[in-house]
């Protein structure tokens, strides 16, 4: 009788589960194994096992990293963003680098206004609650509750770095792409602060 060990993952399956979650060889072979070669199963395990790393990083200090440039073709819209991890020696990586190159561009393509929810002031969310609640006027107070959240939940994507679709991939998020590069380099890596620059704004 054969158990789940004695699935033998196909070598495209492993690298297919690598670019797609950012865990090593060895992690995503062991997840396929692991999932008797469910390969949606194994990845949603990879997932939550870089979102658990990610959350035991969180108090951890990110003092070094690196201050990205980027000029959008044309010259008309520059972007400095500033991307903090822990160690000089993960800031000197390609892969936390490109990170950075991507996340400097996809500013330069995509209004935003703040890298974190904690960033928002309160006096911006207020007129915007008393909005959502006037259009949805008329109905049960739970139901308006409901509709504010939403609408503010919806207002934070469009407007929060972090929260945003990745410009270069629209099924993650910004969010998702650091905690992807998170899992691999195996240090807390967070956006600071960034400027963008338009011709005649």
């Amino acid at each position: 009788m054969s158990s789940a060990t004695d699935h033998k993952p196909t070598a495209a399956d492993i690298k297919r589960l690598r670019e797609e979650t950012g865990a090593g060889m060895l992690d995503c072979r062991a997840a396929l194994v692991g999932a008797a070669g469910d390969y949606d199963a194994a990845k949603k395990g990879l997932i939550e096992q870089g979102a658990s790393k990610v959350a035991k990083k969180a108090d951890r200090s990110a003092n070094e990293g690196m201050v990205e440039s980027y000029i959008h073709p044309g010259n008309k819209v520059g972007v400095l963003v500033e991307i903090n991890c822990e160690t000089d020696f993960v800031a000197r990586n390609d892969l936390f680098k490109t990170l950075a190159r991507d996340i400097a561009m996809h500013i330069a393509a995509i209004p935003v206004k703040y890298v974190s929810r904690d960033q928002v002031p309160k006096e911006d969310l207020a007129p915007l609650r008393e909005q959502f609640a006037a259009e949805a006027a008329g109905k049960p107070a739970n139901i308006i509750d409901r509709i504010v959240e939403g609408k503010i939940n919806k207002w934070y994507e469009d407007n929060v770095l972090e929260e945003q679709s990745f410009v270069k991939d629209d099924d993650q998020t910004i969010n998702e792409l650091i905690a992807k590069t998170t899992g691999v380099l195996g240090e807390k890596i967070k956006i600071r602060r960034f400027a963008k620059f338009a011709l005649g704004e």
